[in-house]
């Protein structure tokens, strides 16, 4: 009996849904794209109307002949990729390979917005065909990224170094931080002062105040000076209250989360990064282990720009909230969002499948990275349906003579949502009014009140702080640049390259970084700039709706950018700068030019004269301390892109070159040492010197420490979210304090 057959994209999905479907259904996985623009060339016929020349994926080929056999048994075919552009492009891949498996049989569209038995079944009932407006969208997005990619990258090969690239909206990123490095360069810190004042009424409480008026304008104390004469004449005077007023505040629960805003959240309040946030929401939708219940769903599709939820949802909730916190807590009305402008609404917000799955029932069943977030996409979305919070805020003036302070205390009277989610404020921006100081009760205008005490307090104006990950993403939204999905990507990607680091959770702009940004909007300000990219957005938008053909948005973009990069010569942009050094063997001056290392002296009669030596200043902080064994001559720090390395001064008439370890020995073999490497990604590993006689390789960090339980391993180091540092032995799995000491030296077989 012939089954039909169900395409999704990654394994643990397909396992969650085979569970729902039973047996007249195979489900298979494509394990994520099948087909890709070439990696050798560009790999779009321009005079062809820009069509995209796909080629498959390396590895993907047996992938591919699993699904056509599967295809060629099955009586229908479901595509049941991520429910969005990228899954539409994926589906039309699959089904041109399975064309002639296909003939005289159904092919269907459906969309998992949710990974739970009733959603699956919902939208099997719904099936359609492939959107081929999305897919064109989804072309047109990855067409246009490839043609800047590679037609601008080798811009800045020829005139910084080989190997740098630059993207439409990654370089626009970049940008913004850049922008926001000069704004602090640039920042003039300017002193000023303040005056707050303490008074007391007999028999009442004391009321805090700030100096707010002088003659009936707000006061300017730019210096010491004048905050202390003011100071005089402030405690000479006798006051009185002015005015007393009490009114009541409410705050609105926050919508539930989009893509965006949980990245922002993640990494505000888990410090997650948007890359890592990503991935524990993938694996939250595609389905968890639930014990006995198997794998589950548990939340929505988490790419997504719409707060819209559904009805049965809005319900479920409110049922939730009246049962754990009380009818009090549940709005007469039920909450709507608006959907901002441009938002995609074919997917509702970012919720939990099931209100039965609480974050204390699955917690036990969870990663700890798994349960934060979990937790935060359960709690936003309660508070997102529930009563708004009240408070009494009273604002009090006090006179005295032309001088005016007010003070302002607020005090919850009903906490509504905050018992659930408390929105606080922080690298978020929020306003948020907590209690600033308690105003006493039994205050009326006229009373007389006392100076207790009236301080200058001291402040200097601070520069706009640097971005992080959480307040880039939402400039970036607020710009209407890039995608939800895309802001993981452009944030890993511009770390990757070197154009920015992380230091203190905050991007600061490299050298390199800002000479890239420089001579990218010196030379093509018009493509890399915010109201560009966004306008290119919501021209790609329109491909989805069928307004405007995938061509004319192709020909409007592609034309003026060749235009653009054609009137600019790499020679007459190549970044370098004069010297009056003169080069020791010709005698021409020596010029600062970049490097795949860095910046360095380089003759200006290359390639006739191909001298080149550190700058200044740079050869005395590199050296070691320590001659060279082959030849004699110093021995300097280097870096390479797989690390930094040590070698000879006298490269290239001499290529010793050693590696830096971690000063111990193999725990594998003994004899080579251990040493830190990186990956093409930029990401730290650890390996021996011996390689390739020895393949030890370890992701963490291995510590030169025998294991106290087993005495036969090294241990590892090692950190999770719910743990924080600790060791812990890879062979009998014992977990240990960071601090556990003393240890015994590592035991390494001879």
């Amino acid at each position: 009996m012939s089954k039909s057959l169900i395409i999704v994209e990654s394994p643990s999905k397909a396992k969650t849904i085979n569970k729902y479907l039973g047996k007249d259904f195979i489900v298979e996985a494509s394990v994520g794209h099948i087909k890709n623009l070439p990696s050798k060339d560009l790999g779009v016929d321009i005079e062809g109307d820009f069509e995209p020349r796909y080629v498959t994926i390396r590895g993907k080929g047996d992938v591919i002949k699993t699904l056509q056999k599967r295809a060629a048994t099955a009586d229908a075919v479901y595509i049941a990729t991520d429910p969005d552009r990228e899954g539409e492009a994926i589906a039309w891949h699959i089904a041109r390979e399975l064309d002639k498996q296909l003939k005289g049989k159904m092919l269907y569209r459906v969309l998992f917005n949710e990974i739970t038995k009733s959603g699956i079944a919902a939208a099997m009932e719904a099936p359609r065909h492939i959107d081929e407006r999305l897919v064109r969208a989804q072309q047109a997005r990855r067409v246009m990224d490839r043609i800047v990619g590679y037609k601008v990258s080798p811009f800045l090969w020829k005139t910084i170094y080989k190997g740098l690239s630059a993207g439409r909206v990654q370089s626009v990123a970049l940008r913004l931080i850049c922008e926001r490095e000069k704004e602090i360069a640039d920042f003039n810190i300017e002193e000023y002062w303040t005056i707050t004042g303490e008074f007391q009424k007999p028999e009442a409480g004391t009321i805090h105040t700030k100096l707010v008026k002088v003659a009936g304008k707000t006061p300017s104390i730019p210096d010491e000076a004048t905050a202390t004469d003011l100071l005089e004449k402030l405690r000479g005077e006798k006051y009185a209250i002015a005015d007393v007023q009490s009114k009541e505040i409410s705050r609105q629960p926050q919508p539930p989360f989009i893509t965006s805003s949980m990245q922002q959240e993640a990494s505000s309040r888990l410090r997650f990064s948007a890359k890592r946030a990503m991935r524990i929401a993938q694996q939250l939708y595609e389905g968890v282990e639930l014990g006995a219940e198997g794998a589950v769903g548990l939340i929505t599709y988490m790419r997504t720009d719409s707060t819209r939820v559904s009805n049965e949802a809005v319900q479920n909730v409110r049922e939730y909230i009246a049962t754990q916190y009380g009818k009090e807590y549940v709005p007469e009305k039920t909450r709507g969002f608006k959907v901002k402008s441009g938002a995609q609404d074919a997917h509702e917000a970012i919720r939990p499948t099931s209100m039965e799955h609480t974050p204390q029932r699955v917690r036990p069943l969870l990663t700890a990275d798994q349960y934060a977030l979990y937790e935060l996409i359960w709690k936003r979305f309660v508070a997102s349906q529930m009563s708004a919070a009240r408070m009494l805020q009273k604002t009090v003036v006090i006179e005295g003579g032309e001088y005016q302070f007010r003070g302002v205390g607020s005090v919850y009277t009903f906490r509504g949502f905050l018992q659930v989610y408390d929105d606080y404020a922080g690298e978020n921006g929020k306003e948020v009014n907590e209690e600033e100081s308690i105003v006493p009760d039994g205050l009326a205008a006229r009373d007389r009140v006392e100076p207790l005490q009236i301080d200058p307090h001291q402040h200097f104006t601070k520069p706009p702080p640097r971005y992080s990950e959480s307040t880039l993403v939402r400039e970036l939204e607020a710009n209407g640049v890039g995608r939800p999905s895309t802001y993981a990507l452009i944030v890993s990607t511009i770390q990757d390259r070197g154009y920015a680091e992380m230091n203190n959770r905050r991007f600061h702009a490299t050298t390199l970084g800002m000479d890239v940004n420089k001579l990218l909007t010196t030379h093509f300000d018009s493509l890399f700039n915010v109201a560009f990219t966004s306008r290119m957005e919501k021209e790609l938008d329109t491909i989805a709706t069928g307004e405007i053909s995938y061509l004319k948005v192709m020909n409007d973009f592609y034309h003026p950018f060749m235009e653009l990069l054609n009137s600019v010569s790499p020679e007459d942009a190549r970044l370098q700068e004069e010297t009056d050094i003169a080069c020791e063997k010709c005698n021409r001056p020596m010029i600062i030019r970049w490097g795949r290392n860095g910046k360095f002296l380089a003759c200006s009669g290359y390639p006739e004269c191909k001298n080149a030596k550190p700058l200044p200043g740079e050869a005395e902080r590199m050296k070691i301390d320590e001659a060279c064994p082959e030849c004699g001559k110093e021995l300097v720090l280097k870096q390479s892109r797989y690390g930094k390395f040590i070698g000879c001064s006298n490269y290239p008439d001499c290529r010793f070159t050693r590696p830096i370890t971690l000063g111990f020995a193999c725990p594998k073999c003994g004899k080579g040492e251990v040493v830190e490497r990186l990956t093409k990604t930029k990401r730290s590993f650890y390996g021996c010197t011996a390689y390739p006689d020895c393949d030890f390789v370890s992701w963490d960090k291995p510590v030169p420490k025998a294991c106290p339980s087993c005495k036969n391993s090294y241990l590892l180091a090692k950190y999770t979210q719910k743990k924080g540092e600790f060791l812990k032995c890879p062979e009998c799995k014992e977990e240990f304090s960071k601090d556990l000491d003393p240890l015994d030296p590592m035991h390494v077989a001879a």
